[in-house]
């Protein structure tokens, strides 16, 4: 059995505590930077981003799982298996700004790894109680997250790492929630899982305070993709961390989307600093980042056939760069979509930019031309994109989409 594939953007899950016992592992190899004989320790976390439109996001962890394979199938041989006794049920959304859950460490030999695997506890019925895996609408009662077949061998995560000899390595694992719950036409909702594994030795953190804007949407993006997630606390701020450091970027833009609940616009900050070990803050409480007013609409309608499985992000050109705003998944049975379905996600105001400076505060500056106007972009399973331009300058929005 196959497991789902997950090469791309983050989403947001909460993290596991406990001991975990790993047997030999059959891999790893290379010379004597990636290990080449010896043990070193391998130390996994987890966090999590803002999911959008739910209170709880729930699943429930049994094992992880390391290879020195990237193609490796669930039963070959060759996988460290880290078992997670009893399994636990986990609220991704428990986990932003930052926080990290240690799942364990372990020594095993030293090497170079290619593949992760999150596997999950199945769905046994027994009452919403007694659920693996649930989640909570915002306002609503528990309900199933039904989990494909595949997941039971492991949600795959493919990223190559290296545990060097007498050395401990950190690797957190960050589930996209928002990406990750897909609600279906049917009132039902779905787990197609988007995580992605951040070794912390190469990352840094941004930090900020958004200013009236509680539950305020955070991304550090590079070329208009998230790399990193987060919500604002009551108090505005926020902590972006782990970001990995890029091999050809050191810097990432930081996209704050204050929600339909504070009436305010989007802001953005161009080419922050990403340090390993170390923290940049682009705004603090003495000086916060402050955003103009505004209304917010939504974006919603169709992608046909449903089997596309559509992933859908809304884009904005602001100052010559394109940028994340939201996102969501398409229904796998019907195809609708709606950004969002919980309150509208687009802001109609004009967005403030600015770029990185270290005396605070950086000045923002509004984009007139880009008030109201968005690229939306639909992907289907297969990797085919179509892109729709839209306006909620005047009212909300039905874009259809066709693979």
């Amino acid at each position: 059995m196959s497991a789902y594939s997950l090469t791309s953007a983050p989403l947001r899950i909460l993290a596991l505590s406990g001991a975990l016992a790993l047997a030999a592992c059959g891999g790893g190899g290379g010379d004597d930077s990636g290990g080449g004989g010896g043990q070193g320790t391998l130390k996994v976390s987890m966090t999590d981003a803002p999911a959008c439109g739910f209170d709880h996001v729930f699943v429930t962890v049994n094992q992880v799982r390391v290879h020195s394979s990237a193609s490796a199938e669930a039963n070959a041989s060759g996988w460290v298996n880290i078992d997670v006794v009893p399994a636990r049920k986990i609220d991704l959304l428990s986990l932003t700004n930052g926080v990290l859950t240690t799942l364990g460490q372990t020594a095993l030999p030293a090497g170079d790894y290619q593949q992760v695997r999150l596997v999950l506890d199945a769905n046994r019925g027994g009452g919403a109680g007694a659920l693996a895996n649930s989640i909570v609408p915002t306002g609503g009662t528990e309900q199933t997250l039904d989990t494909p077949s595949a997941v039971q061998s492991g949600i795959k995560i493919n990223r190559p790492f290296t545990v060097a000899r007498g050395t401990l390595t950190d690797l957190v694992l960050d589930f996209d929630a928002c990406k990750s719950v897909v609600k279906r036409g049917n009132g039902t909702f779905g787990l197609k899982p988007v995580v992605t594994a951040i070794p912390t030795l190469v990352s840094g953190a941004v930090t900020g305070v958004v200013g009236s804007a509680p539950g305020a949407r955070v991304y550090a993006e590079r070329n208009g993709v998230v790399v990193k997630a987060t919500v604002a606390d009551a108090n505005g701020n926020f902590t972006l961390s782990p970001i990995e450091q890029s091999s050809t970027a050191g810097t990432v833009d930081v996209v704050v989307v204050p929600g339909a609940a504070n009436a305010r616009g989007t802001g953005i900050v161009r080419s922050v600093p990403v340090v390993a070990g170390g923290s940049t803050a682009i705004s603090t409480a003495a000086a916060p980042m402050t955003l103009p007013s505004s209304t917010y609409r939504r974006v919603s309608g169709t992608v046909t056939p449903a089997t596309a499985e559509a992933t859908l992000r809304a884009l904005q050109l602001v100052s010559g760069g394109n940028f994340e705003i939201a996102a969501t998944a398409a229904a796998t049975d019907t195809g609708a979509y709606s950004l969002f379905a919980t309150e509208p996600a687009l802001p109609v105001a004009a967005p403030v930019i600015g770029t990185y400076q270290a005396a605070l505060p950086i000045p923002l500056s509004p984009d007139g031309a880009a008030a109201g106007k968005y690229s939306v972009q639909a992907t289907s399973a297969s990797g085919a994109v179509v892109t729709q331009q839209v306006d909620v300058n005047v009212a909300d929005v039905i874009q259809n989409f066709s693979f």
